[in-house]
């Protein structure tokens, strides 16, 4: 682990790691780990200008090549975001299917009902688990298979 999981670089990277992930960076290599760890600060402007670039290039309709060399130089050269806007991290490419599932739910269910069942979407060793306030857990993509009733079923009884 990079960081420790009280510390507010770890608060910052788990904030913004799927929409890194999703646009393609690899935190796995050692090159990236390396960069991230020597950042002493801005490591959330840098995060923000990398999503902010790969906005901008979707817009003009491009690929972001290399995404985490990308990174490396934004945490390098200190980059700054121009415009940033929170709501990039709800772009549908840039959630993770628990952020999508949370959502649904609250459209299906409507958001008391959701509200009323769902404590947290946790995230453990890459897989997002849906932490219920009574307890229960289950995994994202098995709430997905399983539909909306069979897990509503699951909550309640």
């Amino acid at each position: 682990m990079l960081w420790e999981k009280d510390s507010i670089e770890y608060e910052i990277f788990k904030k913004y790691e799927y929409a890194l992930s999703a646009i393609g960076v690899d935190f796995h290599r050692e090159d990236v780990q390396d960069t991230l760890l020597g950042c002493s600060f801005a490591l959330e402007d840098a995060f923000r200008a990398v999503i902010a670039y790969w906005v901008w290039l979707q817009q003009q309709e491009l690929l972001m090549e290399y995404p985490s060399a990308v990174l490396i130089n934004a945490l390098d050269k200190q980059w700054k975001p121009k415009n940033w806007c929170d709501e990039w991290l709800n772009l549908p490419q840039l959630q993770s299917p628990g952020q999508k599932w949370y959502e649904a739910a609250a459209k299906v269910w409507g958001y008391d009902t959701r509200n009323q069942l769902v404590a947290n979407i946790a995230r453990d060793r890459g897989k997002e688990y849906i932490v219920f306030l009574n307890g229960k857990e289950i995994l994202v993509e098995t709430a997905w298979r399983w539909g909306w009733e069979r897990v509503l079923e699951y909550v309640t009884t």
